[in-house]
């Protein structure tokens, strides 16, 4: 077998959108580092409910719903 094929696998410190933070093991940067996450689990709408609202931005919503509003209950 090839040496060194695997990345670096080490820990960093994960930073939620509200302040906390976790530890986990990561291939992403150096030993240490800090990822700040934009989207995490407690405020993305796939996670929470869906509860914010779509921007239709260029129509993308309404030709979707003009496609699929059989399947999604919205015409």
């Amino acid at each position: 077998m090839k040496q060194d094929t695997h990345p670096d696998y080490h820990f960093i410190t994960v930073v939620m959108t509200d302040g906390t933070q976790y530890q986990t093991r990561s291939t992403y940067g150096k030993e240490g580092a800090v990822l700040n996450l934009d989207i995490d689990p407690k405020t993305h709408p796939a996670w929470t409910g869906g509860n914010a609202h779509l921007l239709d931005r260029g129509g993308r919503v309404s030709r979707f719903n003009a496609k699929f509003g059989a399947f999604t209950g919205k015409k």
